[in-house]
């Protein structure tokens, strides 16, 4: 247990460092139906969540495709044994939910004793890792997310910080962890161009960064990507990006950020960090047109950023200046978000491939894996294994 205690802990979306990356090595580079698989849990439901990991415990969110009931399971890492299964919320008439999106998409956060679910305007909640028990709930938090909800929770400090950006409201908001009850609220009040509730919908995750001793929350959204006190919630400022349906979250380095916009829009742009008010034209360092993903992060290595999109390409990118160095048709549907350790880049599609791939400049395959079930959540690294959840099951891949 004292090993366990020393590794990572990947406690929300894109892991650790929230950008998909990963100190862990000895991980697998080849496996299969029967090779390096060390468990597989099948789970119920359908539901996108990413797992998230602390020490023995792994957690997830499910639900039915009708999305009346919504759950929180915990899986035992060395078995994948359910340790939990709590339903958290009875939903009478659930809103329509897109059928590429499910009722349980936006993946938890954890801590030591405690787990956050999130299951978009149907509630949020906070259970007892050790017992499972639902320690308080949120379920009136209005939004409209007209294809479902997908924004992952977050935790800074003392604070859950959520994001509702629907088709009749767009805000942040920031609840005590303890409690659940509201400490700020800040709506968008970006300028649309239009009164249409489609393009005003996104399902991004924000980060929390330091720059210059100024913490900002980066948060993309559609319209604009904007950030925000942390503690207060007053916006520091704004980039008129454009674009609806954002959906990665930023990547980091020093400096900068790396937003997508999804649909429309800068598409990929970098923006340098520490500005105040609106820094469409001043702080904006370069775009990418073509190969970003609508729907999975990039992930930065070694001053390189890679990204997968629904087209099945694989893109490399100076981080510094926005060069292209390779695009390489792949196949297949990158919904999932990549993850790099151990000096691999792993890619899962959504037909079950998972491409190994070196870091670097030029393209270069080390392997290809495929499990059946298909990828729609991103992994989960814990300690020299990778946990991954297909379409309907978790399974531990271990050499």
């Amino acid at each position: 247990m004292a090993l366990i205690a020393a590794e990572e802990q990947w406690n929300q979306y894109r892991g650790p460092n929230a950008d998909g990356t990963s100190a862990a090595t000895g991980l697998p580079t080849k496996w299969s139906e029967t090779e390096n698989v060390k468990w597989r849990a099948p789970i119920r439901g359908k539901a996108w969540s990413s797992p998230v990991v602390w020490n023995q415990q792994i957690w997830l969110t499910t639900a039915p495709a009708d999305g009346k009931e919504l759950f929180a399971i915990c899986l035992d890492r060395e078995t994948g044994k359910v340790l939990h299964d709590v339903k958290v919320f009875d939903v009478a008439s659930p809103q329509y939910c897109h059928d590429r999106n499910s009722y349980a998409s936006c993946t938890p956060f954890v801590e030591a004793d405690r787990v956050y679910v999130h299951y978009g305007v149907h509630g949020t909640a906070c259970l007892d890792t050790k017992t499972g028990k639902v320690l308080w709930t949120r379920n009136d938090l209005e939004c409209n997310h007209h294809r479902g909800a997908g924004s992952s929770p977050i935790v800074w400090q003392d604070l859950l910080i959520l994001t509702f950006d629907g088709f009749d409201v767009q805000y942040v908001v920031a609840l005590d962890k303890e409690t659940g009850k509201t400490v700020w609220k800040t709506d968008r009040g970006f300028n649309y161009g239009t009164d249409n509730g489609d393009v005003m919908k996104a399902y991004g995750t924000p980060r929390v960064v330091e720059v210059g001793g100024q913490l900002e929350l980066v948060s993309p959204s559609a319209g604009s990507t904007a950030a925000y006190d942390p503690r207060t919630g007053k916006e520091l400022w704004q980039v008129k990006s454009g674009g609806m349906n954002a959906a990665g979250r930023p990547v980091v380095s020093k400096d900068t950020a790396f937003i997508g916009t999804a649909d429309g829009g800068m598409h990929l742009f970098a923006v340098k960090l520490g500005g105040r008010g609106d820094v469409t034209g001043t702080h904006v360092n370069w775009k990418l047109a073509k190969g970003y993903p609508r729907y999975a992060s990039p992930i930065l290595v070694d001053g390189l950023l890679y990204m997968g999109n629904e087209q099945g390409i694989i893109t490399c990118v100076d981080a510094e200046t926005g060069e292209v160095k390779y695009q390489n048709r792949l196949g297949g549907l990158f919904m999932s978000s990549p993850v790099y350790a151990d000096g691999k880049l792993y890619f899962f599609a959504e037909e079950g491939i998972c491409h190994v791939i070196k870091p670097g400049p030029e393209f270069v395959s080390l392997a290809e894996n495929k499990l059946a079930g298909g990828f729609m959540a991103s992994p989960a690294i814990a300690g020299k294994a990778l946990i991954l959840r297909t379409k309907d099951a978790v399974v531990c891949v271990a050499e």
